[in-house]
This record gives structure tokens, sequence and C-alpha cells, in this order.
């Protein structure tokens, strides 16, 4: 995605502002941009070395500067011009009833996420009030900045520990915005709630029973912001959605179609579902990998295979999972385990090799 930044973006965003500033330095500002370094440079770093020459570039007066932006991003949508956010994190800390306001503006166009929470930090007082209101606003994108901007452990940002410590502003906020006509805001919501069941189980589970079966939208979000408890296979989440100790299941036939597998490679796990009873059962199946670490030690990783009704008798359960180098997942020789996991319990095991 960083290499959407290239001379045609750059050329096009320089105009947007030379039409608002004419005697914007289009050429300055694109050599700060590539300046030395720029190819080693990540997605969000990109986004703050272009903040960077923006702020070098405009005029020193931060609302003058922040005028200018404004007027320039109207046209300026998706991911990739999350830099105007950005731009009021990098110089408008200081000014909250400038800054604030246009990050509302630019969140309708890109997203102000990441660049609200250091106000959030700041302001504790101020932000709160500002994401009620925002809350309430008719546009979805502003609705949706209420939620995910205080988010306690949002991917890419930095975490707002104090949220991890006491999550109840969030939850106040997560009230207000539950049964939300936008799916973009209810994802945000459950993703939010996602983030505090790390470090609050009981409390999201509490929330969960009061808001499932009230609402459609509800019953969704609880559902989807409960799965990270559903696949550390916390008890009281399982037995919630319907899913009990597999009295009268068993897994039996478990094999691989190779037990010794090089890194970038894959194999085949086939195995049977045996349900022993006279009634189908509501099954959650899902596999465990135990991992290689770099220094030797293993960790544990689940993925979902199914969750639905099994009939009496056996079910033939077949998967692959490859090996492949990910960004976020790197992978080291060593003997792994492969887990059958039904309903939270640990029904069959097999080991394996990962050769270099």
């Amino acid at each position: 995605m960083k290499d959407i930044y290239n001379d045609s973006f750059m050329d096009k965003l320089a105009g947007k502002i030379k039409a608002e500033q004419p005697n914007f330095p289009s050429e300055a500002f694109k050599k700060l941009v590539f300046a030395d370094g720029w190819e080693s440079l990540a997605l969000k770093q990109r986004m703050r070395r272009i903040s960077e020459s923006l702020s070098a570039t405009l005029p020193p007066d931060y609302r003058e500067a922040l005028d200018i932006l404004m007027r320039a991003s109207v046209d300026c949508r998706g991911f990739e011009h999350m830099f105007f956010p950005d731009f009021v994190e990098l110089r408008g800390l200081d000014d909250p009833e400038a800054s604030v306001p246009a990050l509302a503006v630019f969140t309708k166009y890109s997203s102000s996420e990441f660049a609200v929470r250091p106000f959030i930090r700041k302001y504790p007082d101020l932000l709160r009030k500002q994401l009620t209101t925002w809350a309430a606003d008719p546009n979805e994108h502003v609705r949706r900045l209420a939620s995910e901007g205080c988010r306690p452990r949002l991917p890419w940002a930095m975490a707002l520990n104090e949220f991890k410590d006491d999550p109840s502003p969030v939850l106040e906020l997560l009230e207000l915005l539950k049964e939300d006509s936008s799916e973009y805001v209810r994802r945000s919501v459950a993703n939010n709630l996602n983030d505090i069941s790390k470090d609050h189980p009981g409390l999201v589970m509490k929330t969960a029973r009061r808001w499932y079966g009230r609402h459609p939208h509800t019953d969704w979000i609880v559902r989807h912001a409960c799965r990270s408890l559903l696949k550390r296979c916390d008890p009281e989440t399982l037995r919630f959605f319907g899913f009990v100790p597999a009295e009268r299941i068993s897994v039996v036939g478990l094999t691989l179609s190779a037990e010794e597998v090089s890194i970038g490679g894959a194999f085949t796990a086939a195995f049977r579902i045996v349900n022993s009873g006279d009634s189908s059962s509501l099954l959650r199946i899902e596999y465990a990998i135990d991992f290689v670490k770099a220094n030797g030690s293993r960790s544990r990783k689940l993925f979902k295979l199914s969750e639905k009704e099994y009939d009496p008798g056996e079910t033939p359960v077949r998967f692959n999972h490859r090996f492949e180098q990910l960004t976020t997942r790197k992978h080291y020789p060593g003997e792994h385990a492969l887990a059958i996991i039904v309903n939270g319990e640990q029904l069959s095991g097999i080991s394996f090799t990962l050769h270099p």
C-alpha cells in the first residue's frame, strides 16, 4: 500500500494545495517527501514524512495552514489521505479548539482514528464530551471516529493504557452506538469491545449478556466482539453461545499428508468427527498449531474450521495449512504440534517437523 505514494500522487496533491495557496512550493515539497530514506519507510512513516513536508512548506501559522489543507482535502478520499489528520496531530496538539473540529472534517474523507488519540490523552475531559457529541453525528464516519478513536488497543496506534485499566468511559460511549444503523459503525463497536475483552473478559461478557437478544444489530456486535474470547476457549463465552462440553463427540483418524514440511510448503490434514449421541450437537471446530518461536519455545495459534450442528454418526473433515513467511507470522524450524479443538477441548493431536 505504501507504494501508492509515488510521483503522480504527490503531483496531484501539490496541485490541489496550489489551487488553494498559489505560492505553494510544489517542487520543494516533493523534494522533502522523497528525501533520503524514503524507500525504507513503512506506510505510516511515509504518512508522517508527508505531514512533515507539508508543515515545512505551508505557512508557519498553524490555523492558516490548516485552513488551506481543509479546503484542499475535500476531494481527497481514502485511507491513503490520512496524512491530513496526521498533520493535525503533528502541528495542532496545543490548539484543540481548531484541531478537534478539523479531525471531524478530515475523518469524513479518510480517517482520524490515529490522530485523535493524543488529544484523548492530553485533554481527557474535553474529548470525552466531544466523543459523545460525535456519537450522535449524522455522518457515519464521524460516529465511527467516536468508537474507533478510543479503542484501547487500536492496531498501528498508540495504546490508550488509561482505557485498558478502566474501560468504563469507553463502554458508556459504546452504549450510544450499539444499535447504530451503519454496519461501518457497528463493526467498530464490536472491535472496540474485542479490545476490551483482552483485559476485562468478565466485563465484556456482562455487556454481552445485557445486549444479546435485544436487537439484531447488537446480536451481531456481541458475536463479533467475543471472537478473541472464543479463540481463547474461554469457558463462560463458549457456554454463552451454546458450545457445551462435547461429551458425546470424539475425533478419530487424524492424519497428515506429510509429517515433515519445509517452510513455504503445506500439508493436508484429515480426521473424522464422531457424534455418538442420538441427536445433533452444536460444535465449534478449530485446529491449533503450536508454532516454534525464535527462542525455541512454542506459541499456540487457533484457526477456525467450522461452527454448525453435527448430526449423529461420522463426518469427515479436511483442511490445508501453508507455512509461508508472512509479515504477521515468521516460521522457524523444529518440531511443531497440531491439535483438533472441539468446543474448547482438545480431542486429538499429532506432531510434525518443519524444516528450513
